[in-house]
């Protein structure tokens, strides 16, 4: 089982960039494919990003591809979505999600993640 906890969500301005941390607990973090996801009030919880147990593959959502970027270290226990040029789109509330793998695959259903951090808010001002 793993704990996953959320941070660095903020207020920010059209064209700004910030940085998002998932911090996990446990011993095993190496086993779980991560991902990013992102649900704006009103609508769906959509997939951002994902990232393979090792880091190997990513795969981000068009909406993001060229602006965000999905990273980790095993070692840190933590993963990383540094997002860049924001628009006000780009608002809502952020969660990171665990899935426990056998094999380096990246995961974009929300319904195969086993663990959900609590969400982390993005504000983009126009």
């Amino acid at each position: 089982q793993v704990q996953l906890v959320e941070s660095g969500g903020a207020l920010v301005q059209a064209g700004g960039s910030l940085r998002l941390s998932c911090a996990a607990s446990g011993r095993t973090f190496s086993s779980y494919g991560m991902g990013w996801f992102r649900q704006a009030p009103g609508k769906e919880r959509e997939f951002v990003a994902a990232i393979s147990r090792s880091g190997r593959n990513t795969h981000s959502a068009d909406s993001v591809k060229g602006r965000f970027i999905i990273s980790r270290d095993n070692a840190k226990n933590t993963m990383w979505l540094q997002m860049n040029s924001l628009k006000p789109e780009d608002t809502a509330v952020y969660y990171c999600a665990a899935d426990p793998q056998w094999r380096e695959v990246v995961v974009t259903t929300a319904a195969q993640y086993d663990y959900w951090g609590q969400g982390t808010q993005v504000t983009v001002s126009s």
